[in-house]
């Protein structure tokens, strides 16, 4: 009897499943991106501390790390996940109680005129309404809160790479504005020269009213620039702040110039690594298996339930004979449901969860080629800026030396002063679009270095 006993308790926690064999969906993006890779470089992933090599943006990506709420909110949703499957999975293991009972009571005997007074005491270990899982509705369950809690998982490390990379990007747009305020205030100290010189000249006779009226209006221009880069630089500040719960982080003594800054370049591999390299795509496949188990439970509902209750206990009269003197027995009452109408409930239940289903399979895919463009357009953009900047290089040191040309004119009496302010002026755009361009080239290396996936932080609990 006990090996058939044993052999019944097997069967009811494994039981069989009804779900869908889990088959991942063919990816729908091409082999490979358009664009080669290029010699020397770094194959992703990369830690963030070795990527991102600038002392002063690790201090404020660990500050984002440790501070910033979302972040938090996404690791309270995994012990949320994580609670809500060992609740599931706990239904999968009978409950045993232990109860006690004590009823005391008068009845009157036939033909006696007295009364008796009994009293009965109980103890007994109990298993209550224990479902034995022969079509594995319970696993199901267990099964899909499994994967929703390794979703979440996924889910904390997707918001943790796109915070590293928020973060990044702002501090790299903050450096850029202040790399521009810096040149602002050089030009605008130079221009304020200029005037004061143009003006000397003018009340002289030796230079016209439009060279004096055009050195005051670049004066004003570089003014009402430095106002505006004042406030986007206040702003930068805060929204940086901000990503790190920390608005009083030093931003580094006098960092270098965005130009020297640079990012380990890297390959971008094929586009199928991007379902085991990206957390969003895991999340996605996590969620689609979640969905399979549902299916799974919905199925098994349409077949018959068996319940399990029993009890073993002893009886007595008095408390001190309840383990020693007492009358023992044991109570087996299993109880089948077998369900025969209700109105349509479980046919609609499993069409929800097939139709859940699909739709966890269209936002994979969706996923997929989101993030194949992600890559696509990283890699597009990081070509087409190094021939931009290039260029804007020359641009850059052709303005500088027209403004060199220029200044030598003048001071020889070969060109007005005209000629010399507006080859400050060309000067002054042509380095600001420079920095410009080098704020989106790190910018760009953040973007893919996020739409690779990242770093790797050990084996994925969605593999």
């Amino acid at each position: 009897m006990k090996p058939v006993a044993m052999t019944l308790l097997a069967l009811a926690l494994s039981g069989c499943s009804l779900a869908p064999t889990h088959e991942r969906p063919a990816a729908p993006v091409p082999a490979q991106y358009d664009t080669p890779a290029q010699p020397g470089q770094a194959a992703a992933p990369q830690d963030w501390r070795a990527y991102f090599n600038d002392p002063a943006l690790q201090a404020w990506i660990t500050a984002a790390l440790a501070n910033n709420r979302d972040l938090r909110v996404a690791a309270l949703r995994i012990e949320e996940a994580r609670a809500l499957y060992g609740v599931q999975q706990s239904e999968r293991l009978p409950s045993i109680d232990a109860s006690g009972e004590f009823s005391r009571g008068r009845a009157t005997e036939p033909g006696q005129s007295g009364t008796a007074v009994s009293s009965r005491y109980r103890a007994a270990v109990v298993i209550t309404a224990f479902e034995l899982d022969f079509f594995g509705r319970v696993r199901s369950l267990s099964d899909a809160a499994l994967a929703r809690y390794l979703a979440s998982e996924e889910a904390h490390r997707a918001a943790t790479l796109a915070l590293v990379a928020e973060t990044a990007t702002a501090y790299f747009n903050q450096r850029s504005l202040a790399e521009q305020l810096r040149l602002t205030d050089d030009t605008l100290a130079l221009r304020e020269t200029s005037l004061k010189l143009t003006q000397r000249r003018y009340d002289a006779g030796l230079e016209t009213a439009i060279g004096l009226r055009t050195a005051q209006m670049l004066v004003e221009s570089s003014r009402a620039t430095r106002a505006e880069l004042t406030r986007e630089a206040s702003l930068a500040r805060h929204a940086l702040g901000l990503l790190a719960g920390d608005f009083a982080l030093p931003l580094g003594v006098d960092p270098a110039p965005l130009e020297s800054q640079s990012l380990t370049p890297l390959a971008a591999g094929l586009p199928s690594e991007l379902l085991t390299r990206r957390p969003d795509l895991r999340q996605a496949e996590q969620a689609l298996r979640a969905a399979n188990a549902d299916i799974g439970a919905a199925r098994a509902a349409f077949f018959p339930s068996v319940q399990l209750t029993t009890d073993i206990g002893t009886t007595a009269d008095r408390f001190s004979d309840l383990f020693s003197g007492g009358t023992g027995g044991w109570s087996f009452a299993p109880r089948l449901t077998l369900p025969i109408f209700n109105a349509g409930r479980n046919r609609a239940n499993l069409s929800l969860a097939e139709t859940r289903k699909h739709i966890a399979v269209a936002q994979y895919e969706g996923s997929i080629q989101a993030a194949f463009r992600d890559v696509a357009d990283a890699l597009s953009a990081r070509d087409a800026l190094r021939d931009q900047i290039e260029a804007q290089r020359k641009v850059r040191d052709a303005d500088r030396e027209r403004q060199r040309l220029a200044e030598r004119r003048y001071a020889r009496g070969v060109a007005n002063y005209l000629e010399t302010l507006e080859a400050q002026r060309s000067l002054f755009e042509s380095e600001q679009e420079y920095i410009r361009l080098q704020q989106r080239r790190l910018v760009n290396a953040v973007d893919l270095y996020k739409a690779l996936g990242g770093w790797d932080d050990g084996a994925s609990p969605a593999s």
